[in-house]
């Protein structure tokens, strides 16, 4: 008989339960080693199920008093963050069938220890109503977070919030958490409206009272977890941690009511306070601080401007970046025109209105591009406005008039004042020292201020003329018929020259109702006894029909083109052409 080989018998196939005891021991071993554990939580039993590692994460021998959510409730340290609890069930949201995401931080006791913290994430699933009846989650052990450690260090005395570079710290260390955790944050940018009223009515003690009131309302309805900052002067940052999208516009709309719903009390008695909130999620829309606090800045400024939202989230707008970068290209080139001294001006008639006798000039702004070509006025100027250059234009401009007036000693000359400008006291300043030593100068410069800029800010524009005529100027009411100023304003204001808006001459001969509108403006101005001007007169009809209403002055293409001045231009021109 032929030997048979023995054979080893075969190895037994492995059981399912030991597979799946495995498999739990291996994925127990990689949650400890990363410091996470699983869990489950029905909230209608309060029943709190936890992966087989949780005592070793959380660090407590007992899981016993950890079953049920309210008795891992009584871990959480008070104000260390926003609970699963109010997280969840607390949200204000309803599940739509697939889920709702959350995460949240906060601080759980430790025997003889100090804190543990821990981040809290999951998914919660409601029930026919959406409300939430299960809850699927993961917590990890993490560092304190850098808001916490700069609770304790908040230096803004007034709200008792984190201070504008704490905030820059805060924000550029969470969003980079952020994206490694995948996860999501945002800023709530929170302006507080009508301090400037307040300040007027009551004093400044009074809008401190209302800022620090606003905080307090804030504070009260935001997550344990979330932190304030003071931004500016009346302005507030709220960091809302683990905020979704479709959760912002529900915690702003929180916030915005509470400020909105009760009078805050200050020593002045109850006052009334509202915002207006800009929003931004990060890092979708912000991978740094400085381009997160950008979009919530412009977000809030869409929302100020908005007649019917107190509240707008940041999207991205095509139409915005190209204005943005057509802002950053009129601020390179103005700034750079002013230094490199090719910030000029050209000067336009104005003539007496019976005889056509040259009266004095207006100083226009005219800006030469690098290329020497003039860059078009209708966009510089109001760029320069828009972007708070003016103010370095209207001194430029000061300068230029007042070495043509010396150089020209017959010459008048009339230049125009923005808004920005009027509020400044270095104007005043620099108006004195400009015509310091020549008492003749003044009388010879004008300052135009418009309609819509004396009426906008009426005691502004008061005080400013009362100190430019105190100094010999004389004051015009430039571009008058576009702000409707009133009879008693506009008698206030005192004013040595009113100029008719052009808009309402252009078409004088082919409109009656600029016809009937302009007559009412001179018989006006001649109740009041000042002389008027009539801008862009541009044909004879007009200036015969503006001359026997008993308009003034005349200005516009008609009457000649624009100069530029012997000191300021090639080639040079004698002083008698300014006479």
């Amino acid at each position: 008989m032929a030997d048979r080989t023995s054979e080893a018998p075969a190895a037994p196939e492995p059981r399912t339960e030991d597979l799946v005891a495995a498999t739990l021991a291996d994925l127990r071993a990689i949650l400890n080693s990363i410091g996470e554990t699983l869990y489950t939580w029905d909230i209608a039993s309060d029943a709190l199920t936890w992966g087989g590692n949780a005592a070793s994460v959380l660090r407590v021998e007992d899981l016993a008093a950890l079953r049920t959510g309210r008795g891992y409730a009584r871990l959480i340290l008070p104000d260390s963050g926003q609970s699963r609890y109010d997280a969840v069930a607390q949200s204000g949201q309803r599940d739509a069938g697939h889920g709702t995401p959350f995460q949240t931080v906060y601080a759980i006791r430790q025997l003889g220890a100090e804190p543990l913290w821990i981040q809290d994430t999951g998914r919660w699933f409601g029930g026919q109503d959406g409300r939430a009846v299960r809850v699927h989650g993961v917590v990890r052990v993490v560092s304190k977070p850098p808001e916490a450690e700069q609770a304790s260090t908040a230096s803004d005395g007034l709200t008792g919030a984190l201070t504008r570079t704490q905030l820059t710290e805060l924000l550029d260390a969470e969003i980079a958490l952020a994206r490694r955790q995948q996860r999501t944050l945002a800023v709530a940018l929170v302006g507080v409206e009508g301090l400037a009223e307040i300040n007027e009515a009551y004093g400044l003690d009074a809008a401190d009272e209302l800022i620090a009131g606003v905080a307090r309302r804030l504070r009260s309805v935001m997550r344990r977890g979330d932190c304030m900052a003071r931004y500016t002067g009346n302005k507030l940052a709220l960091v809302l941690m683990g905020c979704a999208e479709e959760q912002l516009p529900i915690a702003a709309n929180r916030f915005i009511a509470s400020v909105r719903d009760l009078p805050i009390g200050t020593g002045a008695g109850p006052l009334k306070g509202a915002v207006r909130i800009g929003g931004v999620m990060l890092p979708r829309f912000g991978q740094t601080a400085a381009q997160a606090l950008q979009h919530a800045e412009e977000a809030l400024l869409d929302a100020k401007q908005s007649p019917t939202r107190a509240f707008v989230a940041f999207a991205p707008d095509r139409r915005k970046d190209v204005r943005r970068q057509s802002n950053r290209r009129f601020t390179d080139e103005i700034v750079t025109a002013l230094n490199e001294r090719r910030v000029t001006m050209a000067l336009q008639p104005i003539v007496e209105a019976g005889s056509r006798r040259l009266a004095y000039h207006e100083a226009l702004v005219r800006i030469i591009g690098r290329d020497g070509a003039l860059l078009p006025a209708s966009e510089v100027v109001p760029a320069a406005e828009k972007l708070g250059l003016a103010p370095l234009i209207d001194h430029r401009m000061l300068e230029m008039a007042v070495a043509e007036l010396q150089a020209s000693p017959h010459a008048k000359i009339s230049i125009n004042l923005s808004s920005a400008t009027i509020r400044q006291p270095e104007w005043i300043e620099a108006l004195t020292g400009a015509l310091l030593g020549d008492s003749g100068l003044a009388s010879r410069l004008v300052v135009e201020l418009t309609e819509t800029l004396a009426i906008e800010d009426l005691e502004a524009a008061k005080r400013a003329i009362e100190s430019m005529r105190a100094l010999g100027v004389r004051i015009a009411i430039d571009d008058f018929g576009s702000g409707h100023t009133s009879f008693r304003h506009l008698r206030d204001l005192q004013a040595d020259l009113i100029k008719i808006d052009g808009a309402f001459v252009q078409n004088l001969g082919r409109s009656t109702d600029d016809r009937f509108f302009v007559r009412t403006l001179v018989d006006l101005a001649q109740h009041l006894g000042v002389p008027t001007v009539a801008e862009w007169v541009q044909d004879e009809e007009t200036a015969r029909i503006l001359e026997s209403w008993g308009v003034s002055y005349l200005q516009g293409e008609l009457f000649g083109d624009e100069i530029w001045p012997a000191t300021l231009h090639e080639p040079r021109r004698t002083s008698a052409s300014l006479l």
